[in-house]
């Protein structure tokens, strides 16, 4: 945990002060090489360091934008509604590999991205999450959020697939309260 919170601290200042900023509506590619520490028996990258990395250019981004003053600033922090991955091929100890996050889109509470884990144009591994900003013990709505913090698109509508990867997800938690 130590590690995941010093990997924080080294985007947030790298972010603020050395990185050029970034746009919310445009794909954003980070290069990483798997380390000993992510894998799983020392060889390939363990399935919870995808969620990792997930979460670190979702930040990254949020640093690099406006988002950040209009959002953690503010004290409405980030959540997860939901999160997906498939797993294609593993990627081995110390190898070089790209994620890319791509805005799905968004509605009314939600904004949904791709990410893509890649390898000399391979694609490895591709995670679809849900974010929401919570703020005051309930989820905030999205739009006026994104559009003061550099969106230049009026709208855009998240494909019924990626909806219907989520569709299920809050019936599934109703079902399984006791």
């Amino acid at each position: 945990m130590i590690y995941y919170w010093l990997h924080i601290v080294f985007v947030f200042f790298g972010s603020k002060f050395f990185w050029k900023r970034v746009n919310l509506d445009e794909n954003f590619s980070r290069s990483r090489r798997v380390s000993i520490l992510d894998c799983d028996a020392f060889r390939f990258m363990a399935n919870s360091k995808y969620f990792y990395y997930m979460d670190l250019i979702r930040l990254e981004i949020t640093f690099r934008t406006d988002l950040y003053k209009n959002t953690i600033k503010k004290r409405k922090y980030p959540v997860i509604g939901s999160q997906k991955i498939i797993y294609k091929k593993p990627l081995k100890r110390w190898t070089k590999f790209n994620i890319t996050l791509i805005l799905e889109g968004w509605d009314d509470n939600w904004v949904y991205h791709r990410q893509v884990f890649s390898r000399n144009n391979e694609v490895y591994a591709i995670g679809f999450t849900k974010v929401g900003f919570w703020y005051k013990h309930k989820i905030q709505e999205i739009r006026p959020i994104i559009f003061e913090s550099g969106i230049k698109l009026k709208e855009k509508p998240v494909s019924s697939e990626v909806l219907k990867m989520f569709d299920k997800d809050y019936n599934i938690l109703k079902t399984t309260e006791k």
